[in-house]
């Protein structure tokens, strides 16, 4: 009698943002459904789309980690951490200069610098990456990436000849920009943007406007920053070619500065998935399993769980979901291609036990998995 094939559950939840990592998702999951369905083959894959998390992503498919020191979103020295696999680096903005490398979580609208993420950049290069991927989410500054240019080398500087200052209120005395030095440090190097958001820099859409408040600018603040940021790429994009992009207001304008610096933009998840070999893993499973913090109408824009999702009803498989608190309606849910979702918060009957209970949960959430999985297993495989 020929043995039953064994079959497989794909395992790719994002981060429960503040309380879990995505690999700590997994894990917990797993402990569950190996005590419900211990004849399904458990693959671990953590997703990320670009934000908090793509390196551990990164880490979890085998890449090296790395600890380099930069300059901090406030000047102070930060241990930021990264990827490299062979030749190629995966960064995170929010680990160097991100809201979560300020000190204190003290925001700094006006003086934060992404000049750090230059520099990790600069490292990664110098450590033989020839692709660079950067995730742009979490952001701490409005300065362009003004920051990150001079942190590769670029030379923006005032009226008198001097280096200009960090942040968006030293944008006002930039008067000059070689930005040479920065492009020649990429030579040969393929930078790519990791983000999916698609604002222009400046503009009602931009990225004063639409993101300046997360980073603790005051409404009445907005008009002066937006033009700002309209002067300096005035000066560090003559030709006009680039503030108008999608995806140029990203992280403060970082995606402007990686712009000129010759980068290509990719949707977050897309980039992400591509380097963990998603595809590869949704081939030879039989179900999938995602999720993340909270599953809303963002998630169905394009963020990790929907592209999972996505990626595996075209291939025929069953997706369900697991998020802290869901929003969602089932008529939603089923569109997006998921047929079943748990939910921590109305499990623990508040939201404040489902983040201080999160693990615990999971493991309740991963043996109701396991028997969803035999349920799953009774149809014929594809």
């Amino acid at each position: 009698m020929t043995p039953t094939p064994r079959r497989t559950v794909l395992l790719a939840p994002d981060k429960f943002k503040g309380t879990l990592s995505a690999a700590e998702v997994v894990q917990a999951l797993h402990r569950g459904i190996a005590e419900t369905a211990p004849d399904w083959h458990v693959q671990p894959c953590p997703i990320a789309d670009g934000g908090d998390g793509t390196v551990e992503a990164a880490l979890a498919t085998g890449s090296r980690e790395r600890l380099t020191t930069v300059t901090g979103p406030t000047g102070q020295p930060r241990r930021a951490r990264w990827a490299l696999h062979e030749d190629v680096a995966v960064l995170e903005l929010a680990e160097a200069v991100g809201l979560r490398a300020l000190p204190g979580g003290a925001r700094a609208p006006h003086t934060a610098t992404t000049r750090g993420l230059g520099e990790l950049i600069r490292a990664a290069i110098d450590a033989g990456a020839r692709t660079v991927v950067v995730g742009l989410g979490g952001s701490s500054s409005t300065d362009a990436g003004a920051g990150l240019l001079q942190g590769l080398g670029a030379q923006l500087r005032t009226a008198a000849g001097t280096d200009i200052g960090p942040g968006l209120e030293a944008l006002a005395d930039l008067a000059s920009a070689d930005l040479t030095p920065a492009r020649d440090a990429l030579d040969g190097v393929t930078l790519i943007a990791a983000s999916d958001v698609t604002n222009p820099l400046l503009g009602p859409d931009g990225a004063a406007a639409v993101y300046g408040p997360q980073k603790g600018l005051r409404p009445a603040e907005i008009g002066p920053a937006d033009a700002l940021l309209a002067a300096a790429a005035a000066i560090l994009d003559p030709t006009g070619g680039h503030f108008d992009l999608p995806g140029a207001g990203a992280a403060g304008g970082t995606g402007f500065a990686l712009s000129l610096l010759g980068a290509r933009q990719r949707s977050g998840a897309d980039a992400v998935f591509e380097l963990i070999g998603v595809d590869a893993l949704l081939e030879q499973a039989d179900a999938v399993v995602t999720g993340e913090g909270k599953l809303d109408v963002q998630t169905l824009q394009g963020k990790g769980p929907a592209e999972i999702a996505r990626r595996a009803v075209e291939r025929g498989l069953p997706v369900a979901a697991v998020a802290g608190a869901v929003t969602l309606t089932a008529p939603q849910l089923r569109e997006a291609g998921i047929t079943r979702a748990w939910d921590l918060t109305s499990r623990a009957g508040s939201m404040r036990r489902a983040l201080d209970e999160g693990e615990a949960l999971l493991v309740e959430v991963g043996r109701e998995l396991g028997h969803w999985l035999t349920a799953v297993g009774s149809v014929p495989s594809r």
